[in-house]
């Protein structure tokens, strides 16, 4: 799969691949993307999202993952910083974006 070209503060949607059972289905998580890391093989992306009851969630990839189907760049975002830990603490519409 080709991964397009996003960076930090970016809002991205990740459809992946979800198998339960025999079938199999796409399961999407939308969010900001908080840091991308590594080198070659073993690049990573992390995405955070607000879940349910304004609980932050967090995920992270491979690049290169197979469960990845398709990653799609709702929004572009221009930020200073290479890494957006900081938004883990905030809360409300602070939390909502750049």
């Amino acid at each position: 799969m080709e991964m397009p070209q996003f960076s930090p503060g970016d809002q991205i949607r990740v459809d992946i691949k979800v198998k339960e059972g025999n079938k199999e289905r796409l399961q999407s998580f939308e969010g900001t993307v908080l840091s991308r890391r590594g080198a070659g093989a073993s690049k990573t992306f992390t995405v955070r999202k607000i879940g349910a009851s304004g609980i932050g969630v967090e995920r992270i990839w491979p690049e290169n993952s197979p469960s990845i189907e398709k990653v799609t760049i709702k929004k572009q975002n221009k930020v200073r910083r290479a890494k957006l830990y900081y938004m883990r603490g905030l809360k409300g519409k602070a939390a909502q974006g750049l």
